[in-house]
């Protein structure tokens, strides 16, 4: 075996025992943990920030070279700011309520036998992500909360960061009496992820963060569950009920208050009946941030001088600056087109009209459907959840931002006298009650 394999092997063994450990854990011991994780990240701001400059000032060489886009630099780099946003983040997390250990539910089935549904952690989660070095306190806090154990994997541009902070919040947690070892694994070359897509014995769900390519070539290696979105295609829809001012305000803010998110709109589209009297306000304030936008026939019409959109460009995740815009003819086109192109991530109508809105609640297919809303509250934190370990387009278990809710699943109690399965065949069978506790 080779000493790599070995090596992932290893990490995942360990992760896997300390899942089991995890799983026993009181509540109060995994605040503590929190708690001194985030008091760490404060400590050792200076050594994060060192670390970090060692990876932007390569990946600056990278995008001068034109093998990095700016996008993704803009994930990288991490200031004091955004320490603190981490440590407020991870503490955010420990003052939710435990989410395991829940009755979810509970039935007599008869006198003196009773079954449960009890939440209970999933156990050990594979985290691969690229560039955003924020991702490992945001992951590690909700798995260790939840209750599993995690194994990280970063992009290589982040290998620094990612390393010094994995060092910091392991080295907190395991300073507090009786937490297990070993909850937090790093693995950091490529054939190592190779390798975990292959470790369904010991990984039980997988959580991928990154571009398109890189989340289907996870899902199409893998026989672990994944958890996760390739891309993030996002739409505001102006309806012809809307409020002009507010939707401009929602049609800027979605685009360029963090282009490179996977919750910022890539396409505008725009009921016929107000494009004239929208369109150029809004082209006027995207001028203004420097968004290029690629227009339909009928945009190109009313705002001059725009690029034409292609058929491409409606499935497009620019994670940048630009934009796409339609004009249509009505609710149902800006629906079809939405469900069309798409990427059941995130959409937003802006309307005053309430059969309109829930129209478009009904009908659009996505995991987070807003109305008068940017779509940049498409987020765990913005929803209360503390973090998220990503955002989610299935239609299993969990969807949009995933939180600890997502990382729980359940198992089945029964609590007999003595029962066997006999007593309730054959003739003189016992009846079941089946009663409803919860």
């Amino acid at each position: 075996m080779a000493k790599e394999t070995a090596d992932v092997l290893k990490k995942a063994k360990a992760a896997r025992a300390a899942a089991l450990d995890l799983a026993m854990l009181r509540d109060a011991k995994k605040r503590a943990a929190l708690r001194a994780m985030a008091a760490a990240l404060r400590k050792n701001r200076a050594k994060i920030l060192k670390a970090n400059a060692i990876d932007v000032g390569a990946a600056e060489r990278q995008v001068k070279a034109g093998k990095m886009s700016k996008a993704m630099l803009k994930r990288l780099m991490v200031d004091a700011s955004k320490v603190e946003e981490m440590a407020r983040g991870v503490e955010s997390v420990a003052k939710l309520s435990d989410p395991t250990g829940i009755v979810l539910s509970a039935m007599e089935m008869d006198r003196g036998l009773v079954l449960e549904q009890i939440s209970c952690p999933i156990g050990v989660i594979g985290a691969i992500f690229e560039s955003r070095p924020d991702v490992v306190p945001q992951v590690s806090s909700l798995c260790l909360k939840s209750g599993n154990a995690v194994i990280l994997k970063g992009g290589s541009e982040a290998a620094n960061s990612n390393k010094i902070l994995v060092d910091i919040l392991t080295s907190a947690a395991e300073s507090v009496g009786g937490f297990p070892k070993r909850a937090i694994q790093l693995i950091e070359t490529r054939e190592e992820v190779r390798q975990v897509l292959e470790l369904d014995e010991y990984i039980d769900l997988l959580v991928p963060r990154g571009s398109n390519d890189f989340v289907r070539f996870i899902k199409d290696n893998t026989r672990i569950p994944v958890l996760g979105h390739a891309d993030g295609i996002c739409h505001v829809y102006i309806d012809a009920g809307a409020d002009l001012g507010m939707a401009v305000k929602i049609a800027l803010e979605a685009k360029i208050q963090y282009p490179a998110a996977c919750n910022a709109a890539e396409t505008l589209l725009v009921h016929e009946k107000v494009a004239a009297s929208f369109l150029p306000a809004a082209a006027a304030e995207y001028a203004k941030h420097g968004v290029e936008m690629r227009g339909c026939p009928k945009t190109k019409k009313i705002v001059k001088g725009i690029k034409a959109a292609s058929e491409a460009d409606w499935g497009t995740e620019y994670l940048d600056l630009v934009i796409s815009i339609r004009v249509v003819k009505d609710i149902d086109e800006a629906i079809r087109h939405i469900n069309k192109y798409g990427s059941k991530h995130t959409d937003t109508i802006v309307t005053s009209s309430k059969t309109a809105a829930k129209k478009f609640f009904d009908s659009v297919d996505s995991a987070c459907v807003f109305h008068n809303a940017s779509t940049r509250f498409s987020d765990g934190f913005r929803f209360g959840k503390g973090a998220e370990i990503g955002i989610s387009t299935n239609k299993t278990h969990a969807r949009g931002p995933v939180g600890l809710e997502g990382l729980v699943i359940y198992k089945y109690l029964i609590k007999g006298s003595g029962q066997t399965v006999a007593e309730y065949s054959g003739p003189k069978a016992k009846k079941y009650t089946h009663k409803k506790l919860k």
